[in-house]
């Protein structure tokens, strides 16, 4: 690190559990956000000012007017823009020093497959099920160690499926795909918009104590947050020995 990055991550490399070892850990990562709205928000924001030297940012969306009321990667001189180009002005207005890569494009297959193997954390900040199993998949073919968020309405969780450990759960055995199940998304139910703040944070520290092997983190355990009571509930997630996606790693 040179002295403006000692002086940038100064706060950080206070930080005993953290030091300098883990800050050039972060510098040194390649983080895949897949999303660039609610979630993806605060998640790559948090990663972008923390100092992960790469982050791929993935989306096809566009920049309305209705996102602005939680989307905070993005401005309102930026109607009409990919979120991702949106997204990465921000990201490098926080902190130029960060490589921001941007897909404007729907990752699947091969290329979903391609990008979650460079990476060394994955977070899904999608907000359908069929890209978050997707996302599932690629992470258990890779073993790479995903962060996962959701939030509707008022309601939100997160959890960590850290495919490099053989006992730990994906997010398949959670939540079993299957073709009846009802999507839920802003657009028609609406969102609480500090819920995606919250939510997109812990997605962000739980990818950078991954990045820095720092703490013990959500593997195993599914955090819900009730925001109209501020209640969290925590549920231990076991691995399903005959998960359709997993069982087999």
């Amino acid at each position: 690190m040179d002295d403006q990055q000692l002086l940038r991550y100064a706060r950080h490399i206070l930080l005993d559990e953290l030091g300098i070892e883990g800050q050039e850990a972060f510098l040194g990562a390649r983080a895949l956000v897949v999303g660039a709205g609610g979630l993806g928000s605060p998640a790559a924001m948090y990663l972008a000012s923390a100092g992960v030297g790469h982050i791929v940012l993935a989306d096809d969306d566009i920049v309305e007017l209705s996102n602005l009321q939680r989307q905070l990667l993005h401005a309102t001189d930026r109607l009409g823009q990919s979120k991702v180009a949106s997204g990465r002005a921000t990201l490098q207005a926080l902190n130029p020093d960060v490589d921001v890569r941007i897909i404007e494009r729907r990752l699947l297959d091969a290329d979903l497959d391609e990008q979650v193997a460079a990476a060394d954390v994955v977070l899904d900040c999608s907000d359908n099920f069929t890209t978050r199993h997707q996302i599932n998949r690629a992470c258990v073919r890779h073993r790479k160690p995903l962060v996962s968020g959701a939030a509707i309405r008022f309601d939100g969780q997160v959890g960590v499926f850290d495919l490099r450990d053989d006992a730990a759960p994906c997010y398949h055995c959670l939540f079993p795909e299957a073709d009846d199940v009802e999507e839920a998304n802003c657009a028609t139910m609406g969102v609480f918009a500090p819920l995606v703040g919250i939510i997109g944070s812990m997605q962000a520290a739980e990818a950078l104590k991954l990045l820095a092997s720092l703490g013990t983190s959500l593997s195993g355990r599914l955090l819900h947050l009730d925001v109209r009571n501020m209640q969290w509930r925590s549920m231990n997630v076991p691995r399903d020995h005959e998960c359709a996606v997993c069982a087999g790693r």
